[in-house]
């Protein structure tokens, strides 16, 4: 079966630097070691102890970076320049996850989340697809509840970091 989804994109340009730009998206989020997290959550006995590995590496905004791909680096290597610079960063919340995937299991697809900090011309641009226009076809109002959530936590930290 093929289903047609229709994406909805957030978008914010600001003139604010580029490296600025990606720390100031970076101090919003949690940085778990991925290694020991891997490591607590895989080993947790019960859910209780699940949980608390999660919120160990979460932010304030209950997020944190799965990873973080530099993917303008391919580009300067061919060009031999400082530009473009294009970061793509992976942030969520295995438990926000998990709440959308018990009523639409496909909601595994999209999360984590991907953040994209691009520098153009006319200024560094954040991006963000919502995740629930991505779950919208799937008429599910509980899962739609959460996934509407995570979106205003992630353009929330865009917001404030174009600011």
């Amino acid at each position: 079966m093929i289903r047609k989804i229709e994406m909805e994109r957030f978008s914010l340009t600001t003139s604010k630097s580029f490296d600025e730009l990606v720390a100031s998206v970076n101090a919003a989020i949690g940085h778990p070691d991925m290694a020991e997290f891997a490591r607590s959550t895989h080993e947790a006995r019960s859910f209780a102890e699940l949980k608390s590995a999660v919120e160990k590496g979460l932010s304030e905004a209950g997020l944190m970076l799965f990873m973080q791909l530099d993917q303008g680096a391919v580009m300067r290597k061919e060009t031999g320049r400082d530009a473009p610079k294009i970061v793509r960063l992976l942030i969520g919340n295995p438990l926000i996850m998990k709440e959308m995937a018990k009523h639409v299991p496909d909601a595994g697809s999209y999360a984590p989340v991907t953040v994209l900090v691009d520098e153009r011309d006319d200024g560094v641009h954040l991006s963000y697809d919502r995740m629930a226009s991505f779950l919208a076809p799937y008429a599910n109002g509980v899962a739609l509840d959460v996934a509407r959530e995570l979106d205003r936590k992630v353009e929330k930290i865009l917001q404030q970091a174009a600011a």
